[in-house]
């Protein structure tokens, strides 16, 4: 898969400059998160393995996406048909958002709980967050009953893991060493 990373990363870079010039970051947004699914499609995903021309592709592409493209991005699905590359577009979705969340200097954080977290504090997590790593956060919250207690955050590389069942695990290893 880091080879359709590799392949991604330049056509993202181009759509995402595109839609920075053109204000148009929401919009390329839903058309590379919709052709990604349609990529991701397993009819499609067969016919994007097989033996077929540029044209073929990009018409068979272009007829599934509909109205959901604009012009360039249709152009965008034809450079990529014509050098073999739509397989790679739920990559190229993925490292534009990448682009994006950097550009508007947002980070996506993952909270894990033991159980619901209010709005209260959720806040405080948020604000903490947000002082610690000088980006707007977007919380996606999730419960584990198997943490026992507390919370596991991940954002990015950073892991704080303030929950039971890591601070066992961490006692355990401390204690075997």
């Amino acid at each position: 898969m880091s080879e359709l990373t590799t392949i991604a990363r330049p056509y993202a870079k181009a759509a995402f400059d595109l839609a920075v010039e053109k204000s148009e970051l929401d919009q390329w947004s839903e058309m590379l998160t919709f052709a990604a699914e349609v990529a991701r499609n397993e009819t499609i995903e067969d016919f994007l393995g097989g033996m077929h021309s540029a044209e073929k592709l990009t018409e068979i592409f272009l007829s599934v996406c509909g109205e959901q493209l604009n012009e360039y991005g249709q152009n965008l699905i034809k450079v990529m048909a014509e050098n073999g590359r739509l397989k790679a577009l739920p990559d190229v979705c993925a490292q534009f958002m990448v682009l994006r969340h950097d550009y508007e200097k947002q980070v996506d954080v993952d909270v894990v709980s033991a159980v619901a977290l209010d709005e209260a504090q959720l806040d405080a997590i948020a604000s903490k967050l947000e002082a610690r790593l000088e980006r707007k956060v977007k919380l996606n919250c999730s419960v584990d009953e198997t943490l026992v207690a507390g919370v596991v955050i991940r954002a990015g590389d950073l892991v704080i893991d303030n929950s039971v069942s890591g601070r066992m695990r961490r006692l355990s290893d401390a204690l075997q060493s």
